[in-house]
């Protein structure tokens, strides 16, 4: 594959909701362009871009794939990101390489969920986009409905640049209203021919071309009071307006078609080319200089010295790590050495290639614009920039939703334990918004993701990947134990045998601490030397170790004070362990007598829901024994604050989205512990029981 200059470029983002056939509508201009030279169909698993085992497996894309295509001495760089939520991290590295995006809408099901969260991600990246109603040669297709769905979802700024002709079994072209061409597909030749527009479509297309204009006046003021004064606008004209107004994202031109059967691809591809704007024309990027972090704006350039923003990793257990980059300035070639401004390292750039799903066309040098990808570079992560010395800037990151699912891991084979911690790190530079800690105190591996999906696919990538099986469990909820009153007990620890014997007496007073805090507080309070000084640090010992481990499930003690008040000794058989062993003796005696009482974790929830749910989800956090601590708007959505046990909130991320049709999203952190319920107590101590006698 040659290399373009940046005008002769075009990076086309391929988003929308699961199902609606992006990737058909990129395997089908990757066929047209003759990229490929057979058809590949997801649910036959051998399309371009879906090609790793757990796509092949689940029919769905879980990766952001890039599929370069030529066509009228353009290159266009597809990528085709998944519409699965668990991934939308991989939507969010996509979207870091794109100068447009294309939302794929179904002509039968229109507006989606997905359709909507593309169209915010899109408002939050402030990218160029357009519309492609797909699908329309399906049975209850009707373009005009989506048509005026999204024009009521989003605004006046979409516009029709293509219509098409006929309906469902019989669509068999588009007609390019600015142009007034009308293209039927022809099946023998498999190309499109030029025909004369429909009579009856006639009107329809002269009412879409006047939509157009008035888009476009009301984008650029030369225009405006030319259509106002001559009541009319060149082609040419309305071609300039498009690109600067889909430029600016304030046009959002609409395409149609059908991807499987390959009508409506070649009028997509020449609005791509004639509509959409290069990498010169797309917008400044964000960035800071990496010296004293002041603002600065870059402009896509070939003619800078060098910068490139590392937007995703692949892990691969064979060819190893595989950065993808997109280069904003200058020129990228192979066996250079460039700075990583944000690690303040250098890199040695060795093999670099163009990627074509997962096949790698070698390359020696790739211009700003365009899209590439470095095995093993030392130090480079997601999100990092690469560039000259001259030009040490930062590109913006990209911020990544939080992860809010956990799960733990188990090995099912003891031996495998290296090879998981190995295969999940490498996991977690592939995606950022995997997460991986440990849970000492219950000694689980805890994976966090943005769904159940997510970490199923990341369990089943340990085992295609690395060669490992595991099994995935809800994690133990670390619980704690306290007391709720005050017991003033003894421990006494006398045992005589031949020789030296072992004697320590205490008398410690046991109460909860009222300070808030949560480590025991260890007050001494000896007076006449009844305990001698050197055995005192014992008792305190003793006490650490004992609180490790509660009276009734064997949880830790939270929230203890233990004072020290008197005792004895014998002045031949005391010694520090005696101390220790009566600590501990007082210690179970003093805690059984205080009330103690299980706490479990509390966590503090935000959940951000349109008005509509509102009710759904109050009602939902009623039932998890949850309360509501307030609400407060949250642009088009309400944000609901509350607190809620950890327990009930390990598959929220699957409850919220059932309840909410995934319009709904939330953050969680730990505020503090809370007395557990008397009933539910008495389940959780019963279950540690059994387990224990196991």
């Amino acid at each position: 594959m040659k290399n373009y200059a940046t005008k002769n470029l075009r990076n086309i983002g391929i988003i929308g909701h699961s199902g609606s056939g992006k990737t058909t509508l990129t395997e089908s201009i990757l066929y047209y362009t003759k990229g490929t030279d057979r058809f590949g169909r997801v649910e036959d698993g051998n399309t371009i871009s879906d090609y790793d085992a757990e796509e092949k497996k689940r029919t769905i894309s879980i990766n952001t794939s890039i599929i370069p295509c030529e066509w009228n001495s353009v290159k266009i760089n597809l990528v085709d990101m998944p519409g699965y939520f668990d991934f939308i991290g991989e939507v969010y590295e996509g979207l870091k390489a794109v100068d447009v995006a294309v939302i794929v809408t179904s002509g039968v099901s229109g507006i989606q969920v997905g359709t909507e969260k593309s169209w915010e991600y899109i408002n939050k990246c402030k990218l160029p986009r357009a519309f492609y109603i797909n699908k329309l040669d399906r049975e209850n297709s009707n373009f005009d409905k989506v048509f005026k769905g999204l024009n009521d979802k989003f605004g006046m700024s979409v516009v029709p640049v293509q219509y098409p002709i006929g309906n469902e079994e019989n669509f068999k072209g588009v007609v390019n209203v600015i142009s007034g061409k009308a293209r039927i597909f022809d099946y023998k030749t498999k190309s499109m021919k030029e025909v004369e527009i429909p009579e009856e479509l006639i009107s329809k297309v002269e009412e879409c071309k006047n939509m157009i204009v008035e888009a476009v006046a009301e984008t650029d003021e030369e225009l405006l009071d030319k259509y106002f004064n001559d009541g009319e606008l060149s082609d040419d004209e309305i071609y300039n307006g498009l690109i600067n107004g889909c430029a600016q994202g304030d046009i959002a031109p609409v395409m149609c078609g059908s991807a499987v059967k390959i009508i409506g691809i070649e009028t997509l591809l020449e609005d791509i080319v004639e509509c959409f704007p290069s990498p010169e024309k797309s917008a400044s990027l964000g960035a800071r200089y990496a010296k004293d972090d002041s603002r600065l704006e870059v402009k896509i350039d070939d003619k800078s010295p060098l910068s490139a923003f590392v937007f995703k990793t692949i892990a691969d257990p064979f060819v190893g790590k595989l950065s993808l980059f997109r280069v904003m300035t200058g020129k990228m070639t192979s066996d250079s050495v460039v700075y990583n401004s944000q690690k303040d390292k250098n890199e040695k750039i060795g093999s670099m290639y163009y990627l074509k799903g997962k096949q790698q066309i070698p390359t020696s040098e790739i211009t700003a614009g365009d899209i590439g990808a470095v095995s093993k570079l030392q130090f480079t992560t997601t999100g990092d920039t690469l560039c000259s010395r001259d030009m040490s800037i930062i590109f913006d990151k990209v911020e990544f939703p939080e992860s809010v699912m956990s799960m733990a891991v188990l090995p099912k084979s003891k031996n495998d334990e290296d090879r998981i911690s190995n295969g999940l790190n490498k996991l977690m530079d592939e995606d950022p918004t995997f997460k991986v800690s440990q849970d000492v105190e219950n000694a689980e591996t805890i994976i966090s993701g943005l769904g159940e999906t997510h970490l199923d696919v990341i369990a089943s990538k340990l085992k295609t990947k690395f060669g490992t099986d595991v099994e995935l469990q809800v994690p133990k909820i670390p619980y704690r134990e306290t007391i709720k009153k005050t017991s003033d007990v003894q421990g006494k620890h006398k045992k005589q045998s031949g020789g030296h014997g072992q004697y320590g007496d205490v008398v410690i007073k046991f109460e909860p601490r009222c300070d808030g805090e949560t480590d025991l507080m260890f007050v001494d309070k000896v007076v006449g030397g009844v305990v001698p000084r050197q055995y005192i640090p014992a008792v305190e010992k003793g006490l650490k170790d004992c609180v490790k481990h509660g009276v009734l499930a064997g949880y830790p003690v939270i929230g203890l004070k233990a004072t020290l008040h008197d005792g004895s000794y014998h002045s031949v058989d005391s010694s520090e362990m005696a101390f220790k062993v009566a600590a501990s003796i007082a210690y179970k005696k003093g805690l059984t007598e205080a009330k103690p009482i299980l706490l479990e974790p509390i966590m503090h929830a935000e959940i951000v829901v349109p008005d509509e749910y509102m009710g759904d989800i109050i009602g939902d956090i009623n039932k998890k024994r949850g309360r509501v601590l307030g609400m407060e708007p949250c642009g088009n959505n309400q944000r609901i604050i509350v607190e809620v046990p950890q327990a009930e909130m390990f598959k929220y991320a699957t409850d919220l989205r059932s309840m909410t049709q995934a319009r709904g999203n939330f953050s969680m952190k730990f505020e503090r512990y809370e007395e557990v319920p008397e009933v539910e107590a008495k389940k959780i101590i019963c279950s540690k029981k059994v387990k224990l006698a196991e």
